[in-house]
């Protein structure tokens, strides 16, 4: 699976996925219920790389001294918004708003897909950010921020 980033803002952005094939209906589950999982961590503030105490202590984590208030004391990294998955042929494409997150977000993103590309559905390319010539993007009314310009009209 080849990963491939484009001009990307992360409260306006979509991600494509371009299979092998055309996916079947459970594949398409598949790849939505990935998306799902990792857009409600997302929205739970999971993807704050200010609060990595396990992953910061290395290997030995046994008896962890986990500090609570370190993890109160960080700001929030909230994922807002995910549109519905759309699919055109071998391309699948979801706009998403990941607020606040952490661009560990897309880190945890691209692992789970190729794991999931192995074993069940074949990904032979995802894009995160930008647009596809042949399939126009028609801004989301979603997004969180819009341009000054955009109020004026």
């Amino acid at each position: 699976m080849n990963v491939e980033f484009r001009e990307c803002n992360f409260f306006d952005l979509w991600i494509w996925l371009e299979f092998a094939t055309v996916p079947s209906s459970a594949e398409q589950q598949y790849i939505e219920e990935a998306f799902d999982s990792w857009f409600y961590l997302g929205k739970l503030g999971a993807f704050n790389a200010e609060n990595l105490q396990v992953q910061d202590t290395g290997l030995e984590i046994s008896y962890l001294n986990y500090q609570d208030d370190t993890a109160d004391d960080t700001l929030m990294s909230l994922m807002h918004n995910m549109g519905e998955f759309e699919y055109e042929g071998l391309w699948a494409r979801c706009w998403f708003d990941l607020g606040t997150s952490d661009a560990i977000a897309i880190d945890m993103l691209i692992n789970a897909l190729k794991q999931l590309s192995k074993e069940f559905v074949s990904i032979e390319r995802i894009i995160i950010g930008g647009e596809n010539p042949d399939w126009p993007v028609i801004r989301n009314p979603q997004a969180s921020f819009v341009s000054e310009d955009a109020l004026l009209n």
